[in-house]
């Protein structure tokens, strides 16, 4: 592989180019998969002009999904207005995916109830609602869909689907036979749930959701303790979240028999995993299980030598079902090298250096503020990743002066056989010693 020493240098002539695999996720209210790939080219090839470079944009159900999965497979998007997370009109899309037997309509959460919808002074996830996913649902059904494939990530609720539920046709009571209100915090008033109006097409189609199977609705993985500060929750409310929460699962259980509470999955975008299973019917399945049935990641990786992988946040979270781990682990099969490069490093990042990341960096080289983080995330991500080529330029340079080291010692050695072979030395020699 040919990696020149200098911006002007050029590579040894003959030398196979280096190919780079680049594989990221989305940074989340920042950067799409896509556009972080195509920083992440930009940066590789000011340090390596000549290296061939492979993008695959990793959609791992949160934004980006429908767009990813309907370009993958030459399918087609439909725009649609629903209700957001705060309860304001947002424009959304669900997909159809090209050249399948089944008509499947692709519909992505976060298009419907994404934190990135919710501006941070605004954000409750006591408030939030998931009723806009129910809408998009609703709207694939109509146009005549036959499945619908649910992408869930990067949510901004903690309503365990109750909001898309009741979009979707179910009634959720308070003692006085009232609609609850929207949000997380309105579980807690729930008495019962009634499944009578629910759209009649839901029973007619598969229901399929990519989620984190690592994510559960209750317990101290429960989505309220983990991903609740994420959206908003204060320390007062996650313990209220987490028992609307316990409440909710209790009700679903009451009303179909099916328990949520420790199944995998089910705490998936805010616990909606819970209702999609619990409620409608659908089957959970691990996200890249999904996602790979679309994408040509295993392909590219053959074809490479190096492998850069990105994501807004790298800690000890990432090995649980994140994009960095599941991209590392795939390279590991053929034993390529693999870097991440992420906005922050958190807690125990340490941990992903035993599930196939070689090697890991902040793109942060200054402090700053989030607002300026985010707003210059593509130039950061970019100067990272040439700076993170120059560094392995330096290892190829280190390894073949070791390799040149090696062979002139080893000529060396030939050398000297063949001459003692020659000449009539006697086998041992004498050993000088001090007086």
């Amino acid at each position: 592989m040919s990696i020149p020493t200098h911006p002007t240098a050029r590579p040894t002539r003959g030398a196979a180019p280096l190919t780079v695999l680049i594989a990221p996720s989305g940074f989340k209210e920042s950067l799409s998969a896509e556009e972080a790939a195509d920083h992440i080219a930009e940066g590789v090839l000011r340090a390596v002009p000549d290296a061939r470079v492979l993008k695959a944009p990793m959609a791992d159900g949160g934004e980006g999904f429908t767009q990813a999965l309907v370009r993958a497979t030459g399918g087609t998007l439909h725009a649609c207005t629903v209700r957001g997370p705060l309860g304001d009109p947002v424009q959304a899309a669900f997909g159809f995916l090209g050249g399948r037997c089944v008509r499947t309509a692709v519909v992505e959460m976060a298009a419907a109830a994404g934190l990135r919808l919710v501006p941070r002074d605004r954000r409750n996830p006591m408030l939030t609602t998931s009723y806009g996913v129910g809408q998009l649902i609703a709207a694939a059904l109509d146009a005549g869909a036959e499945r619908i494939l649910l992408g869930c990530g990067d949510s901004g609720i903690n309503d365990g689907g109750a909001g898309m539920a009741q979009a979707l046709g179910a009634q959720l009571l308070d003692r006085e036979g009232r609609e609850i209100a929207p949000g997380g915090g309105a579980l807690r008033q729930l008495d019962r749930i009634v499944l009578d109006g629910l759209h009649p097409r839901l029973r007619q189609v598969q229901l399929d959701a990519a989620v984190n199977w690592h994510n559960l609705l209750l317990g101290e993985r429960g989505v309220a303790r983990v991903f609740g500060p994420q959206k908003g929750a204060t320390p007062e409310q996650v313990p209220v979240l987490e028992a609307a929460l316990e409440h909710w699962a209790a009700h679903i259980r009451r009303a179909t028999g099916i328990d949520m509470g420790q199944a995998p999955g089910g705490g998936a975008s805010g616990g909606l995993g819970a209702a999609f299973a619990g409620l409608l019917g659908g089957r959970l399945h691990p996200r890249f299980e999904i996602v790979m049935q679309y994408l040509e990641l295993d392909s590219l990786i053959a074809q490479a030598d190096l492998v850069i992988t990105a994501e807004g946040s790298l800690d000890h979270q990432t090995p649980f079902g994140k994009v960095p781990a599941e991209v590392a682990q795939r390279a590991k099969r053929p034993g390529l090298p693999v870097i991440a490069l992420a906005g922050t490093i958190g807690k125990g990042v340490q941990l992903n250096l035993a599930h196939g990341i070689d090697a890991f960096a902040s793109i942060l080289k200054r402090p700053c503020t989030l607002d300026e983080a985010i707003a210059q995330a593509g130039t950061l991500l970019r100067r990272a990743a040439e700076d993170a080529l120059r560094m392995v330029g330096v290892g190829v340079q280190l390894q073949r002066a070791a390799t040149g080291a090696a062979r002139v010692q080893a000529s060396s050695s030939a050398s000297m056989s063949r001459l003692r072979r020659r000449t009539p030395w006697p086998a041992t020699t004498a050993v000088m010693r001090s007086a």
